[in-house]
C-alpha cells in the first residue's frame, strides 16, 4: 500500500510558542459589546459594525502565538444588524435579559460540540464569559481541539483575575490560550470606524502583494527541489484528491515564510501560498509531461 504523505514527512522543529491550523470562532455578540466597553476611551454603544472583525480576531490570535486560518464565524445575537458577511454565520438567541443567557449557552455549546466530534477544525476561538460553558470547553479539549478565550488585557494578570473576579477567572483559566483583543481597538471596529473590508494584520515589511507573490515563490520553489521524488509524488497524488493542503505542508510552508517576512501571512497571502504551492507541484509534474498543466488541477480557494 501506499503510503501517507505525512508519515514520511519531517516534521518542521517546534522549538517556539507558534502554533498552526484551522480556526473557528464562536462570538457571544453581547459579550463583545461589554468587552468593547472596558477601558476604552468614549463612549461605546449597542450599535455592532462586524465588517472588521475577522480581521481584528486574526490579528489578536497571532500575537497570542496562533498562525491560525480563521475560516469562519459564528455570531449569537438577538439583535438584527442587516448585514450579510463572507464566512461569518449568524445564529439566533434569545435576549439575555429574557432567559438569561439560556439560549445562547445552548446554540453555543452545541456548535463547540459538533466541531470538536466532527474534528473539523484545529482550535476554536470563543468570546464569551459565562462559567457554565465549562465543562464543553473541557469535553472540546478532551477531544483534541485546542480551545481559546477572547479576554480584556486583565486577562495577562491572572492571580488579580482570579481574585477580583473568580468565575470569569475560571473560564479564562480553562482555556488553552487566553487571547487578549484591545479594548478601543474593539470599540471602534463595532462603531464602524474603520474602513470596510480592513483586514487588520501586524505591519508587513513587504506591503506589495505581487512582491509577497514572488517571495512565496522563491520559498516554495526551494522547499519543492530540496524534497524527494517519492514525497512529491505523494503531495502530487494528495492535491489531486483534495481541494485542501496536507496539514504538515502548509504548517512547514507558513513557518518557512514567518521567518523570510519575519511575521505571520495575512489571510489572503495564505490562500495566495496555497495557489502558488499547486502552481509549482503541478507545473514541475508537467516539465516532464506536456499533456499536464496547472489548469488541469483545481485551485485551493477556500484556504
Amino acid at each position: 500500500m501506499k503510503r501517507e504523505y505525512f508519515s514520511s514527512f519531517k516534521q518542521e522543529r517546534r522549538t517556539g510558542e507558534s502554533r498552526s491550523g484551522s480556526c473557528t470562532a464562536l462570538v457571544d455578540a453581547r459579550f463583545l459589546i461589554w468587552l468593547a466597553q472596558q477601558n476604552a476611551n468614549g463612549a461605546v454603544g449597542e450599535s455592532i459594525n462586524r465588517q472588521g472583525l475577522i480581521g481584528l480576531l486574526s490579528h489578536a490570535m497571532a500575537q497570542a502565538g496562533l498562525d491560525v486560518d480563521l475560516r469562519r464565524v459564528y455570531w449569537y445575537t438577538d439583535r438584527a444588524d442587516g448585514m450579510v458577511l463572507d464566512d461569518q454565520i449568524v445564529r439566533w438567541v434569545q435576549s439575555h435579559d429574557v432567559d438569561g443567557g439560556a439560549s445562547m449557552l445552548r446554540a453555543l455549546g452545541q456548535d463547540l460540540t459538533e466541531l470538536a466530534h466532527q474534528h473539523a477544525c484545529d482550535h476554536v476561538l470563543i468570546a464569551t464569559d459565562d462559567e457554565r460553558f465549562l465543562s464543553d470547553i473541557d469535553a472540546a479539549q478532551l477531544c483534541g481541539v485546542s480551545v481559546h478565550l477572547l479576554a480584556d488585557e486583565s486577562a495577562r494578570n491572572m492571580p488579580q483575575m482570579m481574585r477580583s473576579d473568580p468565575g470569569w477567572g475560571r473560564v479564562l483559566s480553562q482555556a488553552d490560550r487566553r487571547v487578549v483583543v484591545n479594548a478601543q481597538f474593539l470599540a471602534e471596529m463595532l462603531q464602524g470606524k474603520l474602513p470596510a473590508g480592513l483586514s487588520i494584520a501586524p505591519t508587513a515589511s513587504v506591503e506589495n502583494l505581487e512582491e509577497v507573490r514572488q517571495i512565496i515563490t522563491e520559498v516554495i520553489t526551494a522547499w519543492w527541489q530540496d524534497e524527494p521524488e517519492d514525497l512529491r509524488e505523494d503531495l502530487r497524488d494528495a492535491l489531486q484528491v483534495s481541494r485542501g493542503v496536507p496539514q504538515e505542508v502548509d504548517r512547514q510552508l507558513l513557518l518557512r515564510m514567518r521567518q523570510r517576512l519575519t511575521r505571520a501571512l495575512s489571510l489572503n497571502e495564505k490562500k495566495l501560498l496555497r495557489e502558488v504551492l499547486r502552481s509549482v507541484v503541478f507545473g514541475s509534474a508537467s516539465a516532464g509531461n506536456p499533456a499536464a498543466t496547472s489548469s488541469d488541477f483545481p485551485v485551493d480557494i477556500d484556504g
